[in-house]
C-alpha cells in the first residue's frame, strides 16, 4: 500500500473514542459524499427520485421544503408524524406503532387513522432511564432501559403489572465503569420459546475489559422466557444495535465497529492510523449468532479486502473473515482469528446500522420478497462520510443476501443530512414504517 499521511492520534486516546455509536452526537461532515453502498439483484429495478409528501400538520423543517429521496420505482414516502428523537419501533398486537425515545424518557403510542389523516399520538410509559429497545410477546411487551429490561401487560393502548425482569446491567451509573459509558442504550429480542435477548454494547471504542465483565460487556445476553439471570450469549460484539430474529428463529444482529483502526499488514504503514484505511475498515456486521459465537471484538477486525494488503482491494462484505488487531491482538495470542466463523453479510465501515428488523412474506412490494430491513444512521466521522439509508437484506434459503438499498438521497452533495433513518419496520398494512431521529418523523412507505 503506498504511503499516507497518518491521521494526528496521540497514544493512547485512541483508546477513549467513542466509535460509531448510535448515541453520539453528529459533528460537521466535510464538502464530500460517497455513494450509497447497494447491490440490486436482477429482479429489483434500480431506485428512482421521489418527492417526500407530508401531511398537514407534519411540514415544519425539515419538511418545509421539498424534500427528494432515491426509492423504487413506484413507491411513495409520506411524513406520517413527528415524533422528535424517534428511535425503535414496534407493532402492538392492537395494530399501533410503539416509539421509543431515549432522550426523552418515554415511549411514544401511534394509532393510525383514516387515509391520510395522520395517526393520534401519546405517551404510553414515561419517567424511563434512556428506553430503547422494544419486543412483544403476544401480549407482553418488554422495554430495555440503558440499566435493566422490563416487561408490561399490553392492552389497547395501555400497560401495566410493570416487573424487572432482567436487572444490574451496565451503563454510566455503575460504579466500576465511573460514568464512562459510550453505548449505554440497550435493545431486546424475543425468541421463538420466548427467551430474551439483550444486547450491551461496548464501554468505548476500545475496551477489551469489556470481555471479563459481569455481566459481560460487548455482548449479546440471554435470559430465560419471562426473564432471570442473565448469561451471555455471545461476545465480541461491540456495539449490537441491531438485534431481531429471523423467521427461523435465528438470532441476529448489526454491529456498530470500532473507529481509528491500525493498519495492520506488513510495509511501511503498519501500525499507522490513516484515513484511507479507516474509511473502509473493519465493515460493519450483519451476523446469526448463536450459543458462544465471538465476532471478534476487539482483537479480531472483519475483512472487507478481498486482498488483504493490497491497495485499492475490492471490497466484499459477505462471508467474511477476519483480521488481527494491529494494537491488541498483533501475534494473535489473544484470540485465533482464523479460527472465527465468518460473518455472514456486512454493509460498509462507519455506517451505523442501528434497527432491525425481518420483512416476513410477502415482504416489501416490487419484487424484494422477505428479508431483513436496517436503519443505516451513516457515519460521524468519515471523511467522506457515510450516506445514511434503509437497506435491504434478502431472506432465502434460510440466510440473508447482500445489502440492497430501499431508500436513500438524506445526505445532500456537500455531506450535510436532513434526516438519518433509525429502523424500519413493516406494518400491518403491508407498508414499511420508518423513524427518522434527526427529522423527528415517521414515514410511511408505500407502493402503488
Amino acid at each position: 500500500m503506498k504511503r499516507i499521511v497518518a491521521v494526528a492520534v496521540a497514544g493512547g486516546m485512541v483508546l477513549t473514542l467513542a466509535g460509531c455509536s448510535s448515541d453520539e452526537p453528529a459533528v460537521s461532515a466535510p464538502r464530500a459524499t460517497v455513494a450509497p453502498s447497494t447491490s440490486v439483484s436482477a429482479e429489483v429495478p434500480p431506485l428512482a427520485s421521489t418527492t417526500v409528501r407530508a401531511l398537514p400538520g407534519t411540514d415544519s423543517s425539515p419538511f418545509d421544503r421539498e424534500r427528494q429521496l432515491q426509492a423504487p420505482p413506484g413507491w411513495t414516502v409520506t411524513v406520517w408524524a413527528r415524533v422528535p428523537t424517534a428511535r425503535l419501533l414496534a407493532w402492538t398486537p392492537a395494530g399501533r406503532l410503539l416509539v421509543s425515545r431515549p432522550k426523552h424518557g418515554d415511549v411514544i403510542e401511534l394509532t393510525p387513522g383514516q387515509g391520510d389523516e395522520p395517526p393520534a399520538q401519546h405517551t404510553l410509559i414515561s419517567g424511563l432511564n434512556q428506553p430503547h429497545g422494544l419486543a412483544f410477546d403476544g401480549d407482553t411487551l418488554y422495554l430495555a432501559e440503558s440499566d435493566q429490561v422490563n416487561s408490561f401487560t399490553y392492552s389497547a393502548g395501555a400497560v401495566s403489572g410493570r416487573k424487572v425482569v432482567v436487572g444490574g446491567l451496565p451503563d454510566a451509573k455503575s460504579p466500576e465503569l465511573g460514568g464512562a459509558y459510550a453505548h449505554a442504550l440497550k435493545s431486546v429480542a424475543v425468541g421463538k420459546d420466548g427467551e430474551l435477548y439483550i444486547s450491551v454494547g461496548s464501554t468505548g471504542n476500545i475496551s477489551a475489559e469489556d470481555r471479563d465483565a459481569s455481566p459481560e460487556r460487548a455482548s449479546i445476553l440471554w435470559a430465560p422466557a419471562g426473564g432471570g439471570q442473565p448469561q451471555t450469549f455471545a461476545r465480541g460484539v461491540r456495539n449490537g444495535t441491531g438485534l431481531a430474529v429471523d423467521p427461523d428463529g435465528g438470532v441476529w444482529t448489526a454491529v456498530n465497529h470500532r473507529d481509528n483502526v491500525a493498519y495492520p499488514h506488513e510495509g511501511p504503514d503498519q501500525g499507522k492510523v490513516m484515513q484511507e484505511y479507516v474509511n473502509d475498515h473493519p465493515f460493519e456486521q450483519l451476523a446469526r449468532l448463536e450459543r458462544g459465537r465471538d465476532l471478534g471484538y476487539p482483537y479480531c477486525n472483519p475483512e472487507p479486502d478481498l486482498s488483504p494488503g493490497e491497495k485499492d482491494s475490492p471490497l466484499s462484505y459477505t462471508n467474511r473473515p477476519y483480521t488481527r488487531d494491529f494494537e491488541l491482538n498483533r501475534d494473535g495470542s489473544k484470540l485465533d482469528c482464523a479460527a472465527l466463523p465468518p460473518t455472514e453479510q456486512g454493509m460498509g465501515a462507519h455506517s451505523a446500522p442501528l434497527g432491525l428488523s425481518f420483512a416476513t412474506t410477502p415482504g416489501p412490494a416490487g419484487g424484494y420478497g422477505p428479508g431483513a430491513l436496517v436503519g443505516i444512521h451513516g457515519s460521524w466521522n468519515r471523511n467522506p462520510p457515510r450516506p445514511p439509508e434503509v437497506s435491504f437484506f434478502a431472506w432465502r434459503d434460510g440466510t440473508l443476501g447482500p445489502q440492497q438499498t430501499l431508500l436513500t438521497g438524506f445526505q445532500l452533495e456537500d455531506g450535510s443530512r436532513w434526516g438519518r433513518p433509525v429502523m424500519a419496520v413493516q406494518g400491518p398494512d403491508g407498508a414499511l414504517y420508518v423513524s427518522d431521529d434527526a427529522a423527528g418523523a415517521i414515514y410511511r412507505v408505500t407502493s402503488g
